[in-house]
């Protein structure tokens, strides 16, 4: 039974379930993790300019991304090896994410096969990693033409390296009964994530991922090294340009400058994204570069944000900054890891209410409504990525 209120109480859920090297999988940054904390608590010096008397009784959430109608303003972001946290994994999340009319980005690494997923959720985004160069780029780029899924998203940052914090814990290399209990000896103490494990199956494949040379899956312990070797550069994504004939989005883009050329070689959209802090710490919030980003490609892409978004009132923010849309992590998985697909379905819920109360109360119809005018004078870009260290520890306790 699913018992949560908030995505808050998701995320308790979620820390008293997990094994602590899984939780820290879920909720770490990069080293001291000021980027991954800056994300989520940019929104919160951000200020609505609420009107006295507002009308708006039963305002509607439902917009378009990429061409496509969703029922609000929110895709679920790519997460490798889903299921560590619940046998559901990405086919639940996928069911979850089809009832809420939204759509499910599935990363390179998922753990089951992109038709599979694309049967649950016809609104499905591949996020491709060039793994083995051009020839595997291109084995993932068929695969997610022949499987259906709609969009195709390239991570453009260098993923794969392992969290520098002291709590962040790696995945096993390999994934057997002793491995998990070895990287998670508190499993014993965690019965219902070591029952939905066993019940998944102990083998971590990655079934939409180039084969080894041998023909064989590639597997969990494949990943960081593979990721690390081979990042995508500008003439990768104008040959991914010319291959792939549907939506095409770039993520992990930070700078103005970036977003243009993305653009120029024929991009979609853009995620504004630095990886939820996993992949370089000491970078500037994503929401507090949004707006130059937004400037820069004007009406020619589509922008969308991701990075420490935990309520449909952040939605609501990132909407008023120029953002089309947004994608959701961490609020997900601690909702998977809460209570399965149910868990899922129930965090989606509340992100719809909490967008549908923030619209009514700024006397807007709709979330298509909705410009800076809804906002008090921004802080200054510098200002709103500031923090003190009762910030960082209240995050990291």
């Amino acid at each position: 039974m699913i018992s949560f209120g908030s995505v808050d109480e998701a995320r308790a859920i979620a820390r008293r379930r997990l094994p602590a090297p899984v939780y820290h999988y879920v909720e770490g940054g990069k080293e001291s993790e000021a980027t991954a904390a800056m994300n989520e608590l940019a929104f919160g010096r951000v200020l609505f300019d609420a009107p006295t008397c507002p009308t708006a009784i039963a305002p509607t959430c439902g917009t378009t991304l990429l061409g496509r109608e969703v029922g609000m303003p929110l895709a679920i972001a790519p997460t490798g090896f889903v299921r560590i946290i619940h046998r559901d994994g990405e086919l639940g999340a996928a069911r979850a994410a089809a009832r809420a009319n939204v759509p499910i980005a599935i990363s390179t690494w998922c753990g089951a096969p992109a038709g599979d997923v694309v049967a649950a959720n016809p609104d499905t985004w591949f996020q491709l990693y060039v793994i083995n160069g051009r020839e595997g780029a291109g084995w993932c780029i068929d695969l997610a033409r022949e499987a259906g899924c709609r969009v195709l998203v390239v991570t453009a940052d260098i993923a794969g390296v392992v969290p520098a914090d002291r709590r962040s814990a790696p995945l096993p290399e390999t994934m057997s009964l002793k491995a998990a209990l070895a990287f998670a000896p508190e499993a014993w103490n965690r019965p219902r994530w070591l029952w939905s494990l066993l019940r998944g199956g102990l083998a971590m494949p990655a079934p939409n991922a180039p084969r080894r040379p041998d023909g064989a899956m590639l597997q969990v312990q494949d990943a960081g090294k593979l990721l690390a070797a081979t990042p995508v550069n500008w003439e990768d994504l104008a040959w991914i340009r010319a291959r792939w004939p549907g939506p095409l989005v770039l993520k992990s883009v930070m700078r103005a400058a970036d977003a243009r050329r993305a653009v120029e070689i024929g991009v979609d959209g853009v995620i504004v994204s630095n990886h939820g802090g996993k992949v370089l710490d000491g970078v500037p919030s994503t929401l507090s570069v949004l707006p130059e980003i937004v400037d820069a490609v004007a009406d020619r892409a589509e922008v969308l944000l991701d990075g420490g978004v935990r309520r449909g009132a952040d939605i609501v923010k990132a909407r008023a900054l120029g953002a089309r849309g947004v994608l959701i992590g961490r609020p997900y998985l601690w909702g998977l890891a809460a209570g399965g697909e149910a868990g899922v379905s129930r965090v989606l819920s509340l992100f719809r209410r909490s967008m549908a109360g923030t619209l009514a109360n700024l006397d807007r119809a709709g979330i298509d409504a909705i410009d800076r005018s809804v906002l008090r004078p921004l802080p200054d870009p510098v200002a709103w990525n500031m923090f003190g260290r009762d910030d960082l520890a209240r995050r990291l306790a």
